[in-house]
């Protein structure tokens, strides 16, 4: 804006020294300060309450740069970051705040439900990065009902239920995208931590519960030997291989597919054996099979 602080109004040459002068130019130019010191205050407490700064004005609150919706545009961003809210371990409801950071952070006490809340009105796109810890495979998340874009494609969510399940502890990272005030939300996987799908392998001990953060367990056997396997994580997929055969091998299976309930043992006896599990509604279903013995 234009200042409207004029400082052609003020007579410098008056008064003229040597001669009587004409009290009246005394008055304008008394008032004509009073007026320009009258718009300065006012301008610069405008500027103070209004101005973006990078440090604190002399005399002033802290500076907190409320743009009220004002627009930015036709700039470059450097060196920018993010508010980040440390929410500490949680069970039950983690309340998400959109107005006081967009990078949280939360670690998982227990099963959390997360609730959304202070998005800005509709019409404007806002986006809430939650990185959650998961300490415990038996901790799930929760996810609100307007949750319901792009969520067929998350690994570990049953999207009847809305809720995430973990095949492996770990840090796991989503962003909440919405542009209608929160009334439907996506989400996107930031850090997918697919071990359980991906080029990861193991080489499984005797007696050793074999691992669900990897795709495959491979053996050799030393004499008769056995191991396990534990319920997973709904679509994940698990291969068992045994590449050298001095006694057979075999694994104990939760939540056998092939059993009407409880556990089912899969064996290996020869070099070469080896067999595909998927976890389905719950339970290990062979999908493939090379010379393995199941009951």
């Amino acid at each position: 804006m234009t200042s409207q602080i004029n400082p052609n109004n003020i007579n410098g040459a008056y008064p003229v020294a040597g001669q009587d002068n004409n009290s009246q130019g005394f008055r304008d130019n008394f008032t004509n300060t009073k007026t320009n010191f009258q718009y300065a205050s006012e301008e610069i407490t405008a500027l103070q309450n209004s101005a973006i700064l990078s440090a604190n004005l002399a005399n002033s609150a802290p500076v907190i740069n409320d743009l009220l919706t004002s627009t930015l545009s036709n700039g470059f961003l450097q060196d920018m970051y993010y508010t980040r809210v440390a929410q500490g371990t949680l069970s039950g409801t983690v309340t998400v705040d959109y107005s006081v950071g967009s990078y949280q952070t939360v670690t998982t006490g227990a099963t959390i439900t997360l609730d959304f809340i202070n998005w800005p009105a509709a019409g404007a796109a806002s986006i809430v990065t939650l990185q959650i810890t998961v300490a415990n495979t038996g901790h799930t998340v929760v996810l609100p009902a307007s949750v319901s874009v792009n969520n067929a494609g998350i690994q570990g969510l049953d999207t009847t239920t809305n809720t995430i399940t973990f095949a492996a502890t770990g840090v796991y990272a989503f962003t909440f995208t919405t542009s209608d005030g929160g009334t439907t939300i996506t989400i996107d996987e930031v850090n997918k931590q697919l071990q359980p799908f991906n080029n990861s392998q193991e080489d499984l001990a005797a007696s050793a519960a074999a691992s669900l953060a990897t795709a495959v367990s491979y053996f050799s056997t030393a004499a008769a030997e056995t191991a396990t396997l534990a319920a997973g994580v709904n679509g994940q997929i698990k291969t068992f291989a045994m590449y050298a055969d001095t006694g057979d091998m075999v694994i104990t299976v939760s939540n056998a597919g092939w059993k009407s309930s409880g556990t089912g043992t899969v064996t290996f006896d020869t070099i070469g054996d080896a067999c595909t599990l998927q976890y389905i509604n719950s339970k290990w279903f062979c999908i493939g099979n090379n010379g393995c013995v199941f009951a």
